[in-house]
């Protein structure tokens, strides 16, 4: 199953569409080793303060799924289906972050990473989702947040990276409006216990796959087969991220707060095909920036949704929603994997290469036009890349301490160009996050797929930076390609 699956086609929802949305004990790390010669530098040198960063999330590094009052979320409950992961795995160990955090903080100074992107576990703070919070949960991450400032790095924490607590679920997760109340509340004890020390958050990491790879074709949690849900949820998920915002404002907190999207620029794949690429244009981007940054849906929004799905949306839309969806943010996540090329009749179209990760079509281009289209169309607010990288097969392993990776390399520093590109053309982009730090559990595809510029032994535990890892810090040290 691909991490970003197939949408319906015109009669039911108008265009087909592909998704997503993207560890040893207390001891220093291994010396790095050596490896092969990286591509020369671009000579691309980014501009002051440009901020260098990594990314993971929660369910696929933590591991430690019953330990220490953590609560069971939907993926806890999905991934041990028969069936719904590809090499039968789960998270219930992943990457055990949770006891080895320490040893990747290390990772992340020796490398000099400047940001950490991760997400916390809704159910490890508030094991059934509401009610008593857990303590230990929260002093997780405590050490994790005052251990990156320690070694000088900026935390930039992810309220939701999918992992609903399974009781929410029960009660009719992001179908039922309350769980946007829920996810406030959640947030709101996150502010109160964590804020002071997280200058950045992100509210809700990629709606757009929670909606359709959660919701309309069920190939990831919750697991639903329902386009009507699917469109409820992603109102109801809208909700969330503007009562969020709503609540971190509430709280007195000085940082920044938004959203993290995951956009695929559409582009015709032939003559004749404009009108079915700015309908796949609709699915892809507008329905998910539009609320949050014009605070309304887009007017072709029951063109592309179809009759039923967008009967449902309209319908669950309260007076004063738009208004709490649409309140100002002051930064913009964007995930970044692939563009789509879309046929006359709407389907979707490969054109261009892609990483053993079927979905994803390697196109820099489309890269630097929608970081170009945010800024120019949509927002002055800072943008800042929260995913951008391509797998390895999971078969990899270091020969010798070293894991050579020269795709991934290619892939980062032509999609660093592409992002330099987009600034010199005046897109207000201030950072860049690599997905991901870790190999890890890579959702439907389970430990098949390496997604990390540190290789993990998932039997041992140890970690091997990968060639990439090199090369990206030299990048970050020039402050440059």
């Amino acid at each position: 199953m691909k991490r970003r699956t197939l949408l319906s086609s015109a009669a039911t929802a108008a265009v087909a569409v592909p998704l997503l949305a993207a560890c040893g004990p207390d001891q220093a790390p291994p010396a790095p080793a050596a490896t092969t010669a990286p591509a020369a530098p671009l000579g691309l040198t980014f501009p002051a303060g440009f901020v260098w960063g990594a990314a993971t999330s929660a369910y696929q590094i933590e591991g430690a799924a019953a330990v220490d009052g953590r609560g069971p979320s939907i993926w806890d409950t999905f991934s041990h289906q028969s069936g719904t992961i590809v090499d039968g795995s789960n998270g219930d160990v992943a990457c055990d972050h949770y006891h080895r955090f320490a040893e990747d903080i290390q990772i992340m100074k020796d490398l000099g990473i400047q940001s950490y992107r991760f997400s916390i576990s809704w159910p490890r703070i508030l094991p059934t989702g509401r009610g008593q919070v857990n303590q230990k949960g929260l002093d997780f991450y405590k050490a994790l947040i005052d251990g990156l400032h320690q070694a000088g790095i900026e935390p930039l924490a992810t309220l939701f990276h999918w992992d609903l607590p399974q009781p929410l679920q029960d009660a009719g997760g992001w179908e039922n409006r309350d769980c946007a109340s829920w996810f406030a509340d959640y947030a709101a004890i996150a502010f109160q216990h964590l804020g002071a020390q997280v200058p950045t958050w992100l509210t809700i990491n990629e709606p757009k796959t929670i909606v359709q790879v959660g919701y309309t074709y069920g190939s990831m949690a919750p697991g639903k087969r329902d386009a009507r849900a699917a469109a409820v949820a992603s109102h109801h998920l809208a909700l969330a991220h503007g009562l969020a915002v709503a609540a971190y404002r509430a709280s007195g907190a000085t940082g920044k707060i938004g959203p993290a999207l995951n956009l695929a620029p559409a582009y015709p794949a032939e003559s004749g095909a404009d009108a079915a690429a700015t309908l796949a244009d609709g699915v892809e981007n507008r329905l998910y920036l539009d609320p949050i940054l014009r605070g309304s849906y887009p007017d072709d929004a029951p063109t592309f949704l179809g009759a039923g799905p967008w009967a449902a949306l309209s319908g669950v839309i309260r007076d004063g929603d738009l208004a709490i969806i649409g309140a100002p943010i002051d930064v913009l996540g964007v995930n970044y994997y692939n563009p789509v090329f879309i046929s006359k009749s709407g389907g979707y179209v490969t054109l261009k290469p892609t990483s053993i990760a079927t979905w994803e079509q390697i196109w820099p281009d489309g890269f630097t036009d929608i970081l170009g289209r945010l800024t120019r169309d949509y927002t002055k607010v800072p943008l800042v890349v929260t995913e951008n990288g391509i797998p390895n097969a999971g078969s990899v392993k270091p020969i010798d301490g070293v894991v050579d990776d020269p795709e991934r390399i290619d892939y980062l520093r032509d999609h660093l160009a592409a992002a330099y590109s987009a600034i010199q053309n005046g897109a207000n982009l201030k950072g860049y996050h690599v997905w991901s730090l870790l190999d890890n559990f890579e959702w439907a595809q389970g430990y098949t797929q390496r997604w990390g510029i540190v290789h993990v032994d998932f039997d041992t535990q140890q970690r091997t930076p990968k060639a990439s890892a090199h090369w990206y810090r030299d990048v970050i040290a020039r402050n440059g390609a």
